[in-house]
């Protein structure tokens, strides 16, 4: 932790997260799982543990060309994914924006206009004529009513399409190919990006059996065994005695069980968000808000007189203004050194007035908070490897928090083995193209399981 004043390290208690109390957010994580496996208690868990029908993992005997469409932000990706012999496979993607019109607007919109890139990309890549089974990672949360049915529960991430929630979102992307009628795609598979994350490490490394998500959003997945799954309504004859649950972990504490450790931070990010109320573990986690914290933090420091002499600036009182890079960026600098952050200051118009002094408290606080964040993360992974009881476990881990804070992985490392049972061993994985690869790896199980 940066050398800081007294004051301000003081004013902050509120934003360590103790062991003690990491080890009973695992506690409640755990029996908040167990309501949303519960058949009587599903309805009122805040954790709704969503069955995705995804039974079989990839073992790396999957063949053929597949096509895969990621949609869980701003911006979405198709790929053409080609998996050969030997685990070697080859990928062509392309990047395309959801115009905020388009997040906001009909949810009709935002299906045409995906139908549109998907025709744009098989014309581009010379796949155009070809009828290929496609993976659709679909990172919202959703009911899942078996592999190629998945019912919109409520719309995340600042996307709020009118005719979506409650509605199968295969049935609305196939409407929107067939609205075209000039492109053969066979949905094989619907799933999120935390599925996605877990096939496509799985392909690698057979013991993989968690997907993490540390991005715009959070949310995990897991290897549940079926006995344990209340609400499983598929067959259980001849089939493997395990699924993988999307736990949507992200809405955990949206039952008031996190109340003790939210701060009045949390409680103003949570207020003057489009969904108040809901995804309160997400909103202490995820960088859509990281940032967003920090300015707050910053903004009460300066009010207080504690930082910059009590001097403000018209960005930094500005929401949004304090970008979730910049914590990344400024815990990159070696400790004692401050090139990020006066960079950072300047652009928000406090350069002139920061103090070495003051930026080591600027670096403070969005170390708290990116720690307390990997802390709360890692109280959630220990819950689900402590569940599943096995003994070698690989957690396989996208979002660009995860991917890009300098010192994620190692705090993640370190809380998880305090929390855990000491005779498990664990180790966390950078999933490559996760959701991408993994939507692609779903289908081509589907394919390779008729």
């Amino acid at each position: 932790m940066s050398a800081t004043s007294l004051k301000v390290r003081e004013r902050l208690q509120d934003l360590v997260l103790s062991t003690e109390q990491a080890l009973e957010i695992k506690n409640k994580l755990n029996h908040e799982i167990e309501r949303g496996l519960g058949k009587d208690t599903h309805a009122t868990s805040s954790v709704k543990c969503f069955i995705t029908y995804v039974q079989d993992l990839p073992n790396s005997k999957e063949r053929g060309k597949f096509l895969a469409l990621d949609l869980g932000g701003t911006n979405f990706r198709v790929l053409l994914i080609t998996l050969a012999e030997g685990a070697h496979f080859h990928m062509d993607s392309k990047i395309y924006a959801v115009p905020k019109d388009i997040m906001t607007g009909p949810g009709t919109g935002l299906f045409d206009h995906i139908a549109d890139c998907l025709a744009d990309f098989m014309k581009e890549y010379d796949v155009y004529k070809e009828k290929l089974p496609l993976g659709f990672t679909f990172s919202f949360p959703c009911v899942q009513e078996g592999l190629t049915k998945a019912r919109l529960s409520t719309w995340t991430k600042g996307f709020n399409c009118e005719g979506v929630e409650n509605n199968d979102v295969v049935k609305l992307l196939k409407e929107a190919i067939a609205r075209r009628g000039d492109i053969a795609i066979t949905v094989c598979a619907v799933l999120n990006d935390t599925t996605g994350t877990l096939m496509s490490s799985a392909w690698v490394k057979q013991n993989c059996r968690v997907g993490l998500i540390v991005g715009t959003g959070s949310n995990a997945c897991y290897v549940e065994k079926l006995e344990n799954v209340q609400l499983w309504d598929g067959p259980t004859e001849g089939v493997p005695d395990q699924v993988i649950i999307n736990t949507e972990w992200g809405a955990f504490g949206d039952n008031d069980v996190l109340e003790n450790i939210r701060t009045e931070y949390d409680r103003t990010i949570d207020r003057e968000s489009i969904n108040p109320g809901k995804q309160l573990f997400e909103k202490m986690i995820s960088g859509m808000y990281m940032g967003e914290l920090v300015r707050l933090v910053l903004v009460k420091l300066i009010r207080e007189g504690l930082i910059f002499g009590g001097k403000s600036s018209d960005m930094i009182q500005e929401k949004g203004r304090f970008y979730t890079k910049y914590v990344s960026e400024i815990e990159s600098d070696k400790q004692g050194e401050y090139h990020s952050c006066l960079q950072v200051l300047e652009e928000l118009g406090l350069g002139g007035v920061a103090t070495e002094t003051d930026m080591a408290d600027v670096r403070t606080v969005c170390e708290l908070v990116s720690r307390r964040a990997a802390h709360l993360t890692s109280a959630g992974v220990a819950c689900l490897l402590d569940r599943m009881g096995e003994k070698d476990v690989t957690v396989a881990v996208d979002g660009s928090v995860y991917r890009f804070h300098p010192h994620f992985h190692h705090l993640m490392m370190d809380k998880i083995s305090e929390l855990i049972d000491p005779s498990i061993k664990f180790d966390l994985m950078l999933s490559e193209d996760g959701s991408g690869r993994g939507a692609a790896l779903v289908a081509a199980v589907a394919c390779r399981d008729r």
